[in-house]
């Protein structure tokens, strides 16, 4: 399988898209949408992905998990894409993009990039996050149904960091995994949350 991030990005050029814009993030989603079934396995080994067992707040990660409480949910998903917000008891809260229709996603992401703590978007570019700030402010009401409590514990494999310059790209591919529900009831019920 070729690099996804790499395909995406050499297509998105030759296309003449410029990166961090609302049209790229218009593009890439629709670029994603059109993409088969992704190998997550495959996918947390690809650079420019780093694979980590601790993390920083505000980074944007990949992993695999199995919630604690998964009998008593309506539906979880077991390959979340979280942007981390803050530590919490035995783990972290974080936003899942994944629980945001596409065309959400891309709307909530515009407003988390005048979040973030710089423009470089290196390695020390992060969202500048706290659950407070998220309460507050319209233009981020999509954070509901995205923000979740994660328990270390329950976490099964490393992190697969993504790198600032890669966030478009990776927030829309498809590699939500779903359990115990349809893509179609999440986003419904998110739709309802907002």
């Amino acid at each position: 399988m070729s690099n996804i991030f790499q395909t995406l990005e050499s297509e998105a050029f030759r296309k003449g898209i410029n990166p961090r814009t609302k049209e790229s993030r218009a593009w890439f989603r629709r670029k994603a949408s059109s993409l088969g079934r992704v190998n997550r396995n495959q996918l947390m080994k690809e650079e420019p992905l780093a694979l980590k067992t601790k993390f920083q707040p505000g980074a944007m990660a990949m992993f695999f998990y199995d919630p604690k409480t998964k009998d008593k949910l309506p539906y979880y998903d077991s390959f979340p894409l979280v942007i981390v917000v803050d530590g919490a008891d035995n783990g972290f809260y974080g936003l899942n993009l994944h629980y945001l229709p596409p065309t959400l996603r891309a709307r909530f992401l515009d407003g988390l990039m005048d979040t973030l703590t710089d423009k470089k978007y290196d390695e020390n570019t992060r969202f500048g996050l706290s659950y407070q700030y998220l309460k507050r402010t319209a233009k981020l009401k999509y954070f509901k149904p995205c923000f979740k409590h994660y328990l270390s514990n329950n976490v099964r494999s490393r992190f697969a960091m993504v790198p600032a310059p890669e966030w478009e790209i990776a927030a829309f591919l498809p590699t939500a995994d779903f359990q115990k529900g349809s893509r179609s009831k999440v986003y419904k019920d998110a739709r309802g949350m907002i």
